[in-house]
C-alpha cells in the first residue's frame, strides 16, 4: 500500500480482517451453539437421574460423557476450519467439498498418528485420577471438567466472545482437579509450561512467519522478472516444507533414521518438481498474470494438510485427554494409558463437526473481506503449522487461532520493516492515525491475553462447581 497518510497499513487491514474471521466464527457456530444447549440440558437430566435413582451411576457417567465428548468435537471441528482451509478456498486452490473432506481427513489422521501426547498431558498430567479412591469418582472428575469447558463454551459463545477449546478444557481440568483431590493435586509446574507456551508459541509463528515472508518479498514479489524468480524459490519452499512434513511422519511411525529421511527427500523432489510443472504451465506456456493470488495456489494447498494434520494432533486432546479416563473408567480402573478409542472417537466427532458444521464458515472466510492476501497468508499457515506440530510433539496444547494471528503480527511487521528499508514511504503518517493502529494493534494483543486470563480461572470454577456437584450426587 502507498499514498499519503496509508504508510504501514496492511498489519492493521490484516488484523482487521482477523476480527471479521471472528466474527464469521460466532454466526456459523450458531447451530452448534443451539446444539450445546441441547447437550448441556440433557447432561443435567442425567446427573439428576443419578441422584434420585442411585442406580448404575458408571453407566450414566459413561453416556453424559460421551455425549459432552461428542459436542467438544463437533464445536472443534466446526470453529477451527477456517485456519486450514479458508485462505486455500479464497485464492481458488481447492474447491470447498473436496477442501473439507481434505481436512477431516487429515484431522483423523493427526489425532490417530500424533494425538497421543497432548492426550496423555490431559488426562493425567494436570492432574491424576489415578489418586482417585474408584474408577467411578475419576470418570465423574473427568466429566465435570468436560461440563466445565463445554458451558463456558457455550456460555462465551452466547455472548459473542470468542475463546479457546484448549484453554477451557485446561481450566476444566484444574477446577475438577480441585474439587476431587484438593489445590496440592494439581501438576503446577505442568501448569505453569502450560501458560509459558500460550505465550510464546504465537511469539516463535510470529518471527517464523516473518523470516519466509521477508525471503519471498525480496527474492520473488518484488523481482523485475516474478515468475521467474517464482521457478527459483517456490519449488524448494514447497518442496522443504512436504519433506520435513513427511520426516515428521516417519519420526511419529519410529521408521529408521535412513528410511525416514529418504522419505522425506522423496517428498521434497516431488514437491518440487510438481510446483515446477505448475509454474511452467500456468505462467510461461499460458501467459497468466503472475499475481500473488495465483503464485501461491498450489503453496497454500500444500499448506492445508499439514495444517489441518497439526491442528488434529493438538485439538484432539481437549477431547480425548479427558474422554479417555471416562473410557478406562469403565473397567474399573481409575487412571491408564491413552486409549486409542477415545481419540478414534475424538477424531471422528471432530471431523463431523469440519463436514457438517464447518461449510459456512469456510465459505464466509474464503470468499471476501476476511480473506488475507495469498502470499501472506501461506506464510501464516505455514508458521501455525510449524509451531502447533511443535507443540504436539511436546505434548502441549495450544491455540491455534491465537496462533495464527502471531504469524498475522509476524507478516505486518515484516512487511513494515521491509517498507521502511527499501525507503518507499517517506510520508509522515497524522498523529491521529498513528495513534488510530496503535489502539488496533493494542486491542488485539488485549484479546488474545484477556482470553485466556479469563477462560481459564472461569472454566476452573465452573469445572469445580460440576465436580462438587456430580460428586455429590454419586453414590459412594
Amino acid at each position: 500500500m502507498s499514498g499519503p497518510g496509508r504508510p504501514f497499513h496492511t498489519l492493521d487491514k490484516d488484523l482487521g480482517r482477523i476480527t471479521h474471521v471472528e466474527t464469521a466464527q460466532l454466526y456459523a457456530f450458531r447451530p452448534v451453539w443451539r446444539l450445546g444447549l441441547a447437550v448441556l440440558a440433557l447432561v443435567a437430566l442425567l446427573i439428576l437421574a443419578i441422584g434420585l435413582t442411585g442406580r448404575d451411576a458408571g453407566a450414566v457417567g459413561f453416556g453424559a460423557g460421551l455425549v459432552v465428548a461428542g459436542w467438544l468435537g463437533l464445536a472443534i471441528g466446526s470453529n477451527d476450519v477456517a485456519n486450514s482451509l479458508g485462505p486455500a478456498v479464497g485464492a481458488g486452490a481447492i474447491g470447498l467439498l473436496p477442501g473439507l473432506v481434505l481436512v477431516a481427513l487429515a484431522q483423523i489422521a493427526g489425532a490417530s498418528l500424533a494425538g497421543g501426547a497432548v492426550t496423555d498431558r490431559l488426562a493425567s498430567g494436570i492432574f491424576d485420577p489415578g489418586m482417585l479412591e474408584s474408577g467411578l469418582r475419576a470418570q465423574m472428575a473427568m466429566l465435570a471438567a468436560l461440563i466445565g469447558a463445554a458451558c463456558w463454551i457455550t456460555l462465551a459463545t452466547g455472548i459473542g466472545l470468542p475463546v479457546s477449546t484448549s484453554h477451557s478444557i485446561v481450566g476444566g481440568l484444574a477446577g475438577a482437579g480441585i474439587a476431587a483431590l484438593g489445590a496440592s493435586s494439581l501438576d503446577w509446574p505442568s501448569l505453569a509450561m502450560i501458560a509459558l507456551v500460550w505465550i510464546i508459541a504465537p511469539v516463535v509463528s510470529g518471527a517464523l512467519a516473518a523470516a519466509v515472508l521477508i525471503l519471498l518479498r525480496i527474492k520473488v514479489m518484488v523481482a523485475a522478472d516474478r515468475v521467474a524468480a517464482a521457478q527459483i524459490w517456490l519449488p524448494p519452499l514447497v518442496g522443504v516444507m512436504s519433506g520435513l512434513f513427511v520426516t515428521y511422519l516417519g519420526l511419529l511411525a519410529s521408521i529408521a533414521t535412513t528410511g525416514m529421511l529418504l522419505a522425506g527427500l522423496i517428498a521434497g523432489l516431488l514437491a518440487d518438481r510438481l510446483m515446477r510443472r505448475h509454474l511452467r504451465s500456468a505462467f510461461v506456456l499460458r501467459g497468466e498474470k503472475p499475481s500473488s493470488k495465483r503464485l501461491f495456489r498450489p503453496p497454500l494447498l500444500a499448506a492445508v494438510v499439514p495444517l489441518a494434520f497439526a491442528h488434529g494432533a493438538n485439538d484432539v486432546g481437549n477431547v480425548a485427554g479427558p474422554l479417555t479416563v471416562i473410557v478406562t473408567a469403565r473397567g474399573g480402573e481409575a487412571g491408564g494409558q491413552v486409549s486409542l478409542v477415545a481419540i478414534l472417537l475424538a477424531a471422528f466427532a471432530i471431523a463431523v463437526g469440519t463436514l457438517f458444521f464447518g461449510r459456512r464458515l469456510v465459505r464466509m472466510v474464503g470468499s471476501g473481506i476476511t480473506r488475507l492476501n495469498a502470499g501472506r497468508a501461506f506464510c501464516v499457515s505455514l508458521s501455525t503449522a510449524a509451531t502447533v506440530l511443535a507443540a504436539s510433539w511436546a505434548g502441549l496444547p495450544v491455540s491455534t487461532t491465537h496462533i495464527a494471528v502471531g504469524g498475522i503480527f509476524g507478516v505486518g511487521f515484516a512487511r513494515e520493516w521491509l517498507d521502511r528499508r527499501q525507503r518507499r514511504q517517506r510520508e509522515v503518517m497524522p498523529a491521529e492515525e498513528a495513534r488510530r493502529r496503535r489502539l488496533i494493534r493494542r486491542s488485539h494483543v488485549a484479546t488474545i491475553t484477556t482470553a485466556w486470563l479469563v477462560t481459564v480461572p472461569l472454566t476452573a470454577l465452573m469445572g469445580w462447581l460440576a465436580c462438587v456437584l456430580i460428586l455429590a450426587a454419586t453414590p459412594g
